[in-house]
Order: structure tokens, then sequence, then C-alpha cells
């Protein structure tokens, strides 16, 4: 779990703070983990995270890599407001059995088992993380989630990721105009794999462009595609490529 980074916001006006900048309802905090996502104002992804109360304080996990550009943001807008943006030495744990007392259930899926925040490293063995993801189509940032993506594209509103009735937040205007005014065309997908694929290789449909293959875990694997040229077989370089199922 060493490629998560456990941030730590406090102040008086942190819950408004966030609650003007991420996709879902900060209201839900009080009953476990939030899981939600930070967009430009033009309603493109920039990172996705998890919430967590602990007393008077935010607990922000998100993926190590972004955790630089995600506290220059935050930074950026807090502008005089009551909130200071730590890093903590927090580790984050995870596993499938019960749930220990200190564990919050992943919102995303009930099989993505619970996470916890603790002192010490995680040290027993995990579950195939990857496989697990691809099953319950689940992206990830820096390989299904990019610069370019959009999260309802990519199934957040499945994910528990973004609430509706939460009023406004940065990029709100173009997420609630996709969910409510345009048919998504585009989006991630749980597909077949027949043969030899690997992440980034550009799906084809009778030679036109129709999409990317993303996370591989055995014959299984996340792609997103242009839905009107996954109707039928596909080609990812050798490999050949079928939709089973949309993740929106």
């Amino acid at each position: 779990m060493s490629n998560r980074q456990i941030l730590r916001l406090t102040g008086a006006d942190v819950h408004d703070f966030l609650q003007g900048l991420v996709t879902n309802d900060l209201a839900k905090i009080d009953k476990g983990l939030v899981y939600a996502a930070i967009l430009t104002p033009q309603g493109k992804y920039i990172a996705d995270f998890f919430l967590s109360s602990d007393g008077d304080s935010i607990l922000l996990d998100v993926n190590a890599d972004q955790a630089d550009g995600l506290i220059q943001r935050l930074t950026l807008y807090k502008l005089r407001a009551d909130v200071t943006i730590e890093r903590t030495e927090l580790h984050l744990h995870r596993g499938l059995d019960d749930a220990p007392a200190d564990a919050y259930p992943d919102p995303r899926d009930p099989a993505m088992g619970w996470r916890a925040y603790r002192d010490t490293p995680q040290t027993q063995a995990n579950p195939d993380w990857t496989a697990m993801r691809v099953a319950q189509m689940i992206p990830q940032s820096g390989q299904e989630l990019t610069a370019d993506s959009f999260i309802l594209e990519m199934g957040f509103e499945r994910l528990n990721g973004v609430d509706f009735r939460k009023g406004c937040y940065v990029g709100q205007e173009v997420t609630a105009r996709m969910k409510h005014k345009t048919e998504l065309r585009k989006g991630l997908a749980l597909v077949s794999v027949q043969g030899e694929a690997h992440p980034g290789t550009p799906i084809t449909a009778d030679g036109k462009p129709a999409g990317t293959l993303h996370s591989v875990a055995g014959d299984r694997a996340l792609a997103y595609l242009r839905y009107d040229r996954a109707e039928g077989e596909m080609q990812a370089g050798d490999a050949l490529i079928t939709m089973l199922t949309k993740a929106v």
C-alpha cells in the first residue's frame, strides 16, 4: 500500500472548503469513507481520493503520484480560508476479511473490502487488487483515469463518487450537463481478451479507431471505448477484444 499518501486537513473552514471543491457531498463523511474527485473548471479529472473524519480533521487518501499536485491545487483554492494541509506518516491497510474496528468499507463496491489508516505499514499478503478492480470495473489514476477523463465516462456515479444534489463545486456544471442532457457515447468498459495484450494498446474495429486498452488481468481488461464501434469483435495488437459490459 506504499503507493498512497495520506494527507490531513484541519481548520475551522475545512468542511466548507472541501464541499465547494469535490464531486461528492462531504456530509456523508459522518457515515464512513467518502470517495470523490477534484476536477478542472472544464469538468475534467485531476485526482480522485477517499475522505474520512478523524476527530476535528479530515484524512485524505490519494495516490502518492498525485499528492504534490493535489496539495498545490488545494493551496491555490484555499486563499484566506482557515485550512491547513499536511502530509502524515500514516499507512493504508486493506483487506477482504471481516473489517476491524478502525476500518471503513470501501464505498466504491463491497467487493473491494475495507480500508484503514495506521501508524505502521501493512505486512500481510494482499490479494490481486488489479484483478479485483478489473472485475468490478473500477478505474485507477494514471491508468484509466487521466487528465482527459470525464468522471461520468469512468463510472463515478455507479462507484458512489459523485453527488448530483450537493450543489456547486468546481466542474459541476459540465458534469451535470453530461448527466442530464447528453447520452454518453464513450466510456469505460469491461472486455474479454483473447491473446497477448498490453495496457495502452490502441483498439480498432474494422480498421477504425475504437478505443484504448488499459488494465489487463488474465483474459479480462478495462478499456476506454467508443460504444458505437464496440458492438462486435475488435483488435488490440494481436489480441481479439470483445466488450462484455459498460462500466457506466
